[in-house]
């Protein structure tokens, strides 16, 4: 059988770990994913980008899910909770409106031709 508190105990024993590796690379991926769509890279960088964000956010949502578990209710938590939804977001929302987006960064980045 399966057991989620050990699980959960080996979360909380080793948070500063976690956290200290999740944070960087929540923001890395996700700020990768944005330059990705930014440059209008293939379609399938995009999404490996992502996946790997969406991934890395999702296990950080479970990292914070275990100390809300246990009646850990501080500022720390809800921030982390914030960053990993702000990530998710913005990388699900990079890569659905990546047209949009493409075409504004590179008509800034162009100069008009007269």
């Amino acid at each position: 059988m399966l057991d989620l508190q050990s699980f959960f105990e080996f979360s909380r024993l080793n948070c500063v770990a976690i956290c200290s590796f999740l944070i960087p690379a929540n923001l890395i991926v996700t700020l990768t994913t944005l330059v990705l769509v930014a440059t209008d890279q293939s379609l399938s960088k995009m999404r490996w980008s992502k996946t790997i964000a969406s991934w890395l956010a999702v296990a950080l949502f479970l990292h914070v899910s275990t100390w809300f578990m246990i009646g850990v209710v501080t500022p720390v938590t809800f921030i982390l909770f914030g960053l990993g939804t702000t990530c998710l977001i913005a990388n699900v929302m990079a890569v659905a409106y990546r047209q949009k987006i493409a075409q504004r960064f590179s008509a800034k980045l162009l100069p008009p031709l007269t």
